[in-house]
């Protein structure tokens, strides 16, 4: 059997999870203006339609991987320009001297929160090419159906922890002003890092 860089895909899954995006910013917003409950049944949508989102690129990839091999190289540019794209978004945002805008879901009930964090994300076509390129950095493409879907819980379970620490840090006013402060030190070394994770890609043969 071949061996799946976890390593590999975990930094790189946490890296693009806890960046600041839509997801994050509306998900400490909602904990700012609604509490903590508000933002977990958000956060809970928000993890549904990811696990959604990879689940249909790791069955998309096994399909194409397995009737033609070549396209997997191909995918891995794919993948390192990806990468290389939100380390310019990142070094962009860090270069920006205005504030990024935390922004809340209405107030409603527990299943609306849900229910809009899982919109959020399916309607978002950025979730699917970032699962492309998550899978084409570290899982073969000898992989087995049981080893792609360990890789799905293992990022999915990852995203849910970082996302629901989102919500419980950001119910409280004084991380918020921390956060704020730091913001563009932050984006500087996410931009580093989805850099190199890139450039990485690119050099290694799959």
């Amino acid at each position: 059997m071949s061996d799946i860089n976890f390593p590999l895909i975990l930094t790189a899954a946490f890296m693009a999870t806890a960046s600041p995006g839509p997801s994050t910013l509306a998900i400490a917003g909602t904990a700012m203006a609604h509490g903590r409950a508000q933002a977990l049944a958000l956060v809970t949508g928000i993890v549904c339609g990811s696990w959604i989102w990879s689940a249909a690129a790791a069955l998309g990839l096994g399909a194409v991987m397995q009737a033609n091999a070549w396209t997997f190289e191909l995918l891995r540019y794919f993948g390192a320009g990806y990468l290389l794209f939100l380390a310019y978004k990142s070094a962009r945002s860090a270069l920006s001297a205005g504030q990024a805008k935390l922004r809340s879901v209405s107030a409603g009930s527990y299943r609306t929160a849900y229910g809009k964090g899982l919109a959020m994300h399916l309607t978002n076509p950025k979730a699917i090419l970032f699962f492309g390129a998550l899978f084409s950095v570290g899982v073969p493409a000898s992989a087995s159906p049981l080893q792609i879907a360990s890789v799905v819980v293992a990022v999915g379970l990852q995203s849910l922890c970082v996302f629901a620490a989102y919500a419980l840090l950001f119910s409280n006013g004084r991380i918020v002003a921390v956060y704020m402060r730091l913001r563009r030190w932050f984006e500087g070394a996410f931009a580093m890092a989805f850099g190199v994770a890139g450039l990485t890609l690119l050099a290694r043969r799959l």
